[in-house]
């Protein structure tokens, strides 16, 4: 066992009582953080896994292709997925817009960019319970560039070259040393109550 981490922000359920910490360890030469899906929504957990000293977070996902109030988003058609293998071109234009990578594109590479760190995102392909998911696991850099990326409708697995060289260079470095908390530390640690039932859930507990 090298490393344990409970999700912080269990999303939506109230049955599931969330972590209350933050885990950095040591994995092949590497500090490593790990943000669990919702986690990473949330851009202080980046942030403070950053600032513990983590170079790589990992960021294992259930995400996408689930109703929002952001125009295009939503659910997407079971017969797309059926006919994945005779017309995989629609499938992949519906996976990679608005209701999947397109979403992902203007959250994720900002965590990476803004703390210059790598992130290694998950993400299943095809269905989790009743909805399906549309999968484009990818390797981020500092800069918040994709270095590699699964298109595939099957279980696949990828690997990408990282370089700590790469830390000290980027934007979110110089950003991290260039933090004056003095001005804003109260203002973040302010007293505030946790929501994470979104406003297109229906009213109940399930």
């Amino acid at each position: 066992m090298i490393a344990k981490f409970r999700k912080l922000h269990p999303f939506i359920n109230r049955h599931i009582s969330p972590g209350n910490e933050y885990a950095v360890f040591d994995l092949l030469g590497w500090k490593c953080g790990i943000l669990i899906c919702y986690d990473n929504n949330v851009i202080e957990n980046a942030r403070a896994t950053t600032m513990l000293g983590a170079k790589l977070i990992f960021a294992p996902h259930v995400t996408g292709c689930t109703p929002s109030t952001m125009p295009g988003r939503g659910y997407v058609d079971d017969e797309l997925w059926q006919n994945r293998e005779d017309d995989p071109v629609a499938l992949r234009l519906e996976f990679d817009g608005p209701k999947g990578r397109r979403w992902l594109m203007r959250w994720l590479p900002a965590r990476a960019y803004d703390n210059g760190v790598y992130y290694a995102f998950t993400n299943p392909i095809g269905y989790d319970g009743d909805q399906l998911k549309n999968g484009n696991s990818m390797i981020l850099d500092p800069y918040g560039e994709v270095l590699t990326e699964i298109k595939s409708f099957d279980d696949e697995i990828t690997i990408a070259k990282i370089t700590k060289e790469k830390i000290p260079k980027s934007s979110g470095w110089r950003y991290r040393n260039a933090r004056r908390p003095e001005l804003y530390k109260d203002i973040i640690g302010q007293d505030h109550e946790p929501k994470t039932k979104t406003i297109w859930m229906k009213d109940n507990d399930g």
